[in-house]
């Protein structure tokens, strides 16, 4: 009785760890569904929109100007961020404000990805805290699943611009 208790329950525990193995690489390499909070990326993700968001392009480094990502912090890396990527490795940036009278440029080093949410007057984003590894990149979100009323794909930058070289 004993033996048929500890080898059912043994038995259990091994599905259990199966599965959570399973759903661990279905969501560190496939994709995942994620919440976006804050208002750094309105008018195109709103607060509390729920996104899919594919994890491949990541490891095949197909990540492009424009798609909206992923990624972990800098800053905070217990926290994700959802940002566009506005430029890759070796593009010129410019940094100054539309009101600088003096333009400002940087370049995105090697590995690295520069990154602005779409509200731009509220988003903290590489404009705070530079250039982003490529290793903090989660993946490429595709499209929105909720709210229904905006299923779909996500539209392109509210400001028309993907790269700000100026």
């Amino acid at each position: 009785m004993f033996r048929r208790v500890v080898g059912r329950t043994l038995g259990l525990m091994g599905y259990a760890i199966q599965y959570g193995c399973i759903a661990h690489c279905t969501f560190e390499y496939i994709g995942e569904i994620v919440i976006c909070s804050g208002p750094s990326m309105e008018p195109t993700i709103q607060n509390y929109d729920v996104l899919v968001c594919e994890n491949v392009s990541r490891h095949l480094y197909s990540i492009h100007k424009g798609d909206v990502i992923i990624a972990k912090s800098p800053n905070r890396p217990r926290i994700n961020i959802c940002k566009r990527v506005i430029g890759l490795e070796g593009d010129r940036i410019c940094i100054s404000g539309p009101t600088d009278i003096i333009k400002r440029h940087t370049y995105v080093p090697k590995g690295h990805v520069w990154l602005e949410g779409d509200n731009l007057k509220n988003s903290t984003d590489s404009r705070i805290y530079g250039p982003v590894p490529y290793a903090l990149i989660r993946g490429r979100v595709c499209f929105r699943i909720w709210p229904l009323s905006t299923f779909g794909a996500l539209q392109e930058s509210p400001n028309g611009r993907v790269v700000r070289d100026n």
